[in-house]
């Protein structure tokens, strides 16, 4: 199959781009397709618990940000399904989980241009060069063996998920993270007296707690930390002014130091903190167990796992308290990990950056893959990324240049127009009709 833009992901970050495709750019996007591995749309499918909200105002859907009137908001899909009126009555601007899916299921029911295609899953991408080296398209090979060519690639999954590296030899089948618990819960016999751990002190790890309540409800589950308790995110109007589309440009243009900083100040904004209403409902619920007099479900906080095997049915974790340095085992048949995503750039760009032969990673304000020219070791030898008449644009990796926002439904409307528009103008840059028949752009 040979398309002129690829995206691989079909998530929001993608869908958003789709939408701004079929507004701005008609003729590109009746050339552009989406692909996911999953079989069906869904947002963060592991987490979809039915009584999870989305942590993030409902106006920072895929289009209102960048277009207000348009047709694809989430306003327009609640009026649309006849819920509108209900949704207002719940005079609430955070979306449970699940509906938020169903918008973004019918968003892509919606599209007229832009094609999806499900249950593909990206093995591989590599750069397609002409004789001068230069990139001139992109090669996606998929899971059951064909490829994808484009012109243009444009990134939109996620990070991989963080596995602690004292848990790497543990049996896979018996370590769940968070990406995957509704769907490994499900294979579980909600019967059976489970010994439970759960890592981690973020908003993903406090769902899983609460939600083993009810899916292992005769389980014996402790809940693990390294801090000393359970924080509140430290987020206010005055903090949330950094999550606009307008701060990107502002942190963009931030000396490489100012940045960091800025990173480290915001951290607590949105990682390794919980919702004050989640902190509120646990609370609840520990306070309840105590006046019941039940131990199975508890708090242990202020301890490192150092070391982790299997002995027999029994996962054994070494745990190491931070403040006396007692060292203590715990055993457990499973182990819930609520420890967020590598911070690394996902495996597939990292292997798309040696095969182009470049030393890092960089991206321009709009989100394009710099292909800077010095490079060096490509799979022949020769390199002409200069003369590259293709183009490849990260969504949602790119946190170090573009601020804490952008992994997160907050800039994608707008950020979606900056990739279209810088699409649109490198075409007319280089017109498809000046690239020659082996790929090489008649400059």
């Amino acid at each position: 199959m040979d398309v002129e833009l690829l995206a691989i992901g079909a998530g929001p970050s993608n869908l958003g781009l789709a939408v701004a495709l079929e507004e701005l750019a008609p003729d590109l996007a009746a050339s552009s397709l989406l692909i996911d591995r999953n079989p069906s749309i869904e947002w963060q499918s592991g987490m979809l618990m039915p009584w999870a909200t989305s942590q993030v105002s409902f106006l920072k859907d895929l289009v209102t940000q960048r277009d207000p009137s348009s047709r694809f908001s989430f306003l327009n899909h609640l009026y649309e399904t006849g819920r509108l009126d209900e949704f207002v009555n719940m005079s609430t601007f955070t979306p449970y989980r699940v509906e938020f899916t169903e918008y973004l299921r019918w968003v892509a029911e919606s599209l007229t241009s832009v094609r999806i295609q499900l249950g593909t899953e990206c093995r591989a991408v590599r750069a397609r060069r002409d004789d001068s080296g230069a990139v001139t398209g992109w090669v996606t090979s998929l899971a059951d063996g064909t490829t994808i060519t484009s012109r243009y690639l444009v990134y939109g999954g996620s990070r991989e998920p963080n596995i602690p590296p004292e848990l790497a030899g543990l049996p896979k089948e018996r370590v769940i993270h968070s990406t995957q618990y509704r769907h490994r819960v499900a294979e579980l016999s909600g019967d059976l007296p489970y010994r439970v751990a759960v890592l981690g002190s973020s908003q993903s790890a406090a769902e899983m707690f609460r939600a083993l309540r009810d899916d292992l409800p005769d389980s014996d589950i402790t809940w693990l930390m390294r801090s000393i308790g359970l924080s509140s995110d430290q987020s206010s109007k005055f903090t949330n002014e950094m999550y606009y589309p307008s701060f990107v440009d502002e942190f963009y243009d931030a000396p490489p130091e100012a940045r960091e900083q800025i990173l480290r100040e915001l951290y607590r904004t949105n990682y390794s903190v919980v919702t004050p209403p989640m902190l509120e409902h646990l609370y609840a619920d520990l306070y309840l167990d105590r006046f019941q007099e039940r131990t199975d479900r508890r708090l242990v906080t202020m301890v490192d796992i150092t070391s982790a095997h299997e002995a027999g049915d029994e996962l054994v974790l070494e745990l190491t308290d931070r403040r006396t340095g007692a060292v203590t085992e715990l055993r457990r048949d499973l182990i819930f990990l609520g420890t967020g995503f590598d911070t690394r750039m996902p495996r597939l760009v990292r292997d798309l950056a040696s095969d182009l032969g470049l030393d890092r990673i960089d991206v321009t304000r709009q989100y394009r893959l710099d292909l800077d020219a010095d490079s060096t070791g490509t799979s022949n030898g020769t390199t002409n990324l200069a003369g590259s008449t293709a183009a490849c644009y990260l969504q949602g990796v790119n946190e170090e240049t573009h601020g804490i926002s952008d992994s997160l439904l907050s800039v994608l409307a707008q950020r979606s127009e900056e990739i279209c528009r810088d699409i649109l103008a490198h075409r007319e840059r280089i017109p498809a009709a000046a690239v020659s028949a082996n790929g090489s752009a008649a400059l």
